[in-house]
């Protein structure tokens, strides 16, 4: 892999999006979102998304001209139609909306429906957290895991981000309900390495560490087995009940093509404004001793030290600022040539 500056990443995915229609602030912002993804290392959800969501433009899958709008004010929540606008726009300003309510009433509830995939889910948990705000926000998806015990795919891996806000540094946590998303599959596979642990099923029911089989079985492991299964059936439940969306059986209906990824999805952004609940340097020193405790673990066998969620996201960003964000070549010049 070699390394682009990031305002050089920034710039081409702009010139690629405004060449597709996108207007300029827009396509801007957009193609920020996606570097930022790269920067902090979550490299599927970034640079490498990027040729799909321009098919998808093209496929009419996305409208580019769509943004949010408002279909019902209940107080502390608001419901959104997303217009099949750009995911990650429409989930940027659905934050944004919570994190307002919240400056007024302490909560701020955003639920949306009918919206594209929000690519990086922190973006917005980071999002949150510099505006000073606890966030929590998730999406349901077209069904890519199966729930626990079965071989078929009925639930979605339904990502979910936490934030907290703090001054040397947020701590965010951004998982799927599965082990591995199908992203970060592929761009193990890309570098022909081996998950880390078991990552899912072959195509003959055995777990295995292999990207490639899971991709070709699509059986997926949920994250803490039952559990995960679990989790992400009541996340797309509440998701679909909250913004009057589909849950994800209906969004299985709704795809226009087979790998249409992310259509017609549900999501929920909330935000907390601590300042509201009690005084801002007893909340940072409730923050600041919880990531001592933490730092002040020994680490296991084989690990080094005890990170917080989110610590390793920013130093991934610091050397990646330093010396540019690591691309996949093919994938680069790909975009480059569109």
């Amino acid at each position: 892999m070699n390394r682009v500056p990031f305002e050089v990443m920034v710039k081409e995915i702009e010139r690629v999006l405004v060449n597709k229609g996108l207007r300029d602030d827009r396509a801007k912002e957009c193609a920020r979102l996606f570097s930022e993804a790269s920067l902090d290392g979550v490299y599927s959800h970034g640079l490498n998304r990027v040729p799909r969501f321009v098919e998808y433009i093209d496929e009419g899958w996305v409208d580019i001209h769509a943004s949010p709008t408002l279909v019902a004010d209940l107080g502390v929540l608001e419901q959104y139609d997303g217009n099949l606008g750009p995911g990650n726009l429409n989930a940027q300003y659905s934050m944004d909306r919570a994190v307002s309510l919240a400056r007024e009433n302490g909560l701020g509830v955003v639920a949306i429906k009918n919206t594209n995939h929000w690519m990086r889910g922190g973006s917005y948990g980071w999002q949150a957290a510099n505006a000073g705000c606890i966030g929590i926000c998730w999406t349901n998806t077209e069904s890519c895991m199966p729930p626990w015990g079965s071989k078929d795919r009925r639930v979605g891996n339904n990502p979910m981000v936490l934030a907290v806000p703090r001054k040397d540094g947020h701590i965010v946590l951004d998982m799927a309900m599965s082990q591995f998303s199908y992203g970060k599959l592929e761009v193990t596979r890309l570098k022909g390495e081996l998950l880390p642990v078991d990552g899912g099923f072959d195509s003959d029911g055995n777990l295995t560490r292999v990207p490639a089989e899971i991709e070709k079985s699509m059986r997926i492991l949920p994250a803490g087995y039952w559990k995960g299964s679990g989790l992400a059936v009541m996340l797309d439940l509440i998701a679909a009940l909250l913004s009057g969306g589909l849950s994800t059986s209906k969004v299985d209906k709704l795809k226009p093509a087979p790998h249409a990824s992310g259509y017609g999805t549900s999501q929920v952004f909330m935000a907390f404004d601590p300042a509201k609940l009690s005084e801002e340097s007893l909340s940072q020193s409730a923050v600041d001793d919880l990531v001592r405790y933490l730092h002040d673990a020994e680490p296991a066998e084989g690990h080094g030290n005890v990170s917080y969620p989110g610590e390793r996201t920013l130093q991934t960003r610091r050397d990646n600022l330093e010396k540019g964000v690591p691309v996949d070549d093919a994938i680069w010049q790909k975009v480059l040539e569109l």
